[in-house]
């Protein structure tokens, strides 16, 4: 489960580039390959280094006017799927 508090960081068992617009990922892994759109290749660019939650959401704040608690909701439902996909590794 991911916290305030949980540092996340992109997975070492994938690579990432820009193909038409969009961010490209393939896992490693499992072979998948995944597009992020305009927002979740912005949110991936900060956790190729490792951040907490509460980092990644002040930098989306400072960027976009946006509602803090409309933020943290669709900041973990991202951060869900990417865990799901295992595109992130997440610790305390």
């Amino acid at each position: 489960m991911v916290s305030s508090n949980s540092i996340l960081v992109a997975s070492k068992e994938q690579v990432s580039c820009e193909f038409n617009g969009e961010l490209v990922i393939l896992n490693l892994k499992n072979d998948s390959y995944y597009g992020l759109n305009q927002m979740g290749t912005f949110i991936w660019d900060i956790i190729k280094e490792p951040k907490t939650f509460c980092q990644i959401r002040d930098v989306i704040l400072a960027k976009y006017k946006v509602d803090q608690d409309e933020c943290e909701r669709d900041l973990l439902e991202l951060i869900n799927d990417f865990l799901a996909n295992d595109l992130i590794q997440v610790s305390e």
